[in-house]
C-alpha cells in the first residue's frame, strides 16, 4: 500500500521501443517538497524548468518520459519540456510550476511531439489512483527491473522510486528517484534531512564515472496522515533510498555483482568518500571482482593514485576483502583461495582503513563485464 492522496497514471506515447515510456504521479492537495539535480553543464531543459521552480518547495508530484532525455536540442527542446509540462499540469488540475518534469534516454534527438501530444490527450481523466509500480516500471530505459521500495514512518507511509543502472556518477542527484508520502513536515526541514540522505545514499553511488545531463531526485510529502517526527523521518527515508541505491548497483548495466566500498580510518567523511570512490570506479578493481581475482595490489593503486591525498601512508593502510585481511599481511595461497571464493559471491565488500582520523564513508557501484561494453555499444543502433 503507497501513501494516500496521490494520483497517476503511465502509459506508452511510443517514444522508446516497447513498453510505458510515460508516467505522472501528483497529490490531490498541496504538498511540500524538495529535490536535487545534476551539475552537469549539459543539464536538458527538463532539468532546468524543475530546478527554477524547485526554492518555491511546493512540487505536488512529477512527469517523466522515458526513452529520450531531450538534451541539447536547442529552443526547441525547451518548448517541448514546458509543453509537456503544461500539457500534463492542465490534467492533473495542478499549476505547472508544482510539477517536476525530467526525461532519460538518448540525448540530441527530439521528441516525437505528434506522438506526445496525442498520447497525453489519450490518458484517463480524470487521473485515478496512483500505481506506483506502474510508475517505477514506465521510467525505466536499459534498467532489467522496476525500483520501488515502501516504508512506515507512524501513521505515514514512504514509497520511493528510482531508475538508472548507467551514466551514474552523481553530482548532488543521482539518475531519476522520486520519493512519495503523505507525511506532514515543515518545508525547511524537509529539504534539510533530504539533501542529507542524498548525499549518503545517491551520491554515494557510481556505475561507470559520468554524470547524467538529466539526474533528477525529489520528495512530495502531502501531509494527509498527519505529522511525523522528523529524526525518524530522516532514518526511514535513508532506509528507502539506500535499498533503492543497492537496488541500482546491483542492476548496473551488464553487472553481476554489487560492490560495496567501506572506508573508515580517514581524516574526514568527504577524503573517505574520494578514496571509496576512487576504489570503485576503477575498471581495474571491477573487472578483478568480476574475474574473482583476489587482486588487493589494485585497490591498493585505486587508494595510491590520491596523490593530492598526502596524509595517506601505505604503511597505516589495511585492505580487506569482506572479513579477509589482504594487505599488509604476508596472503598465502590458502588465503588467495578463500578470497577468490568470497569474490564469486553476488555482493563483495572491499574494506579499506587509512589509519588516519575517524572519517567514514560507504559508496556503492558494480563489477564491469562484457555486458556493459555491449549495452553502449549498441545504444542507439
Amino acid at each position: 500500500m503507497g501513501p494516500q492522496g496521490f494520483r497517476g497514471v503511465a502509459g506508452r506515447l511510443g517514444v522508446k521501443g516497447g513498453g510505458d515510456d510515460f508516467a505522472v504521479v501528483v497529490s490531490e492537495v498541496p504538498a511540500r517538497s524538495a529535490a536535487v539535480f545534476t551539475r552537469s553543464r549539459f543539464a536538458g531543459p527538463s532539468v532546468e524548468l524543475s530546478r527554477r521552480d524547485a526554492p518555491l518547495q511546493r512540487s505536488r508530484g512529477m512527469v517523466v518520459i522515458s526513452g529520450n532525455a531531450n538534451v541539447a536540442n536547442g529552443a526547441v527542446g525547451a518548448q517541448d519540456a514546458a509543453e509537456v509540462r503544461g500539457a500534463v499540469a492542465g490534467l492533473a488540475g495542478v499549476a505547472p510550476e508544482e510539477l517536476v518534469v525530467a526525461s532519460t534516454g538518448v540525448i540530441g534527438r527530439r521528441y516525437p511531439m505528434e506522438r506526445v501530444r496525442e498520447g497525453i490527450a489519450r490518458l484517463e481523466r480524470p487521473l485515478p489512483e496512483a500505481d506506483f509500480g506502474a510508475a517505477a516500471a514506465a521510467i525505466m530505459t536499459t534498467d532489467t527491473r522496476a525500483k520501488l521500495v515502501t516504508v512506515r514512518c507512524g501513521d505515514a507511509v514512504l514509497t520511493g522510486i528510482a531508475k538508472g543502472v548507467g551514466m551514474i556518477e552523481p553530482d548532488m542527484a543521482t539518475l531519476l528517484t522520486f520519493f512519495f508520502t503523505d507525511a506532514e513536515l515543515p518545508a525547511d526541514r524537509l529539504d534539510a534531512l533530504f539533501r542529507r540522505v542524498m548525499d549518503r545514499t545517491f551520491n554515494a553511488l557510481s556505475i561507470d564515472t559520468d554524470t547524467s545531463t538529466s539526474d533528477t531526485a525529489a520528495v512530495f510529502a502531502n501531509g494527509l496522515a498527519g505529522p511525523v517526527d522528523p529524526g525518524a523521518f530522516e532514518q526511514v527515508l535513508y532506509a528507502c533510498a539506500l535499498r533503492l541505491v543497492r537496488e541500482i548497483a546491483s542492476d548496473g548495466e551488464g553487472a553481476s555483482k554489487l560492490i560495496e566500498v567501506r572506508v573508515t580510518g580517514a581524516r574526514d567523511t568527504a577524503q573517505a568518500k574520494r578514496v571509496g570512490k576512487s576504489v570503485v570506479n576503477s575498471p581495474l578493481v571491477k573487472t578483478a571482482v568480476h574475474g574473482c581475482d583476489p587482486n588487493w595490489g589494485r585497490v591498493a593503486m585505486a587508494i595510491g593514485k590520491l596523490d593530492a591525498e598526502s596524509d595517506i601512508d601505505p604503511g597505516r593502510v589495511r585492505i580487506r576483502f569482506g572479513d579477509i585481511a589482504m594487505y599488509p599481511e604476508e596472503v598465502t595461497e590458502a588465503v588467495l583461495d578463500e578470497a577468490a571464493a568470497y569474490l564469486g559471491g553476488s555482493e563483495v565488500v572491499i574494506g579499506v582503513e587509512l589509519g588516519i582520523g575517524e572519517g567514514e564513508f560507504t559508496v556503492y557501484g558494480c563489477d564491469l563485464t562484457e555486458g556493459y561494453v555491449k549495452i553502449n555499444a549498441d545504444y542507439t543502433t
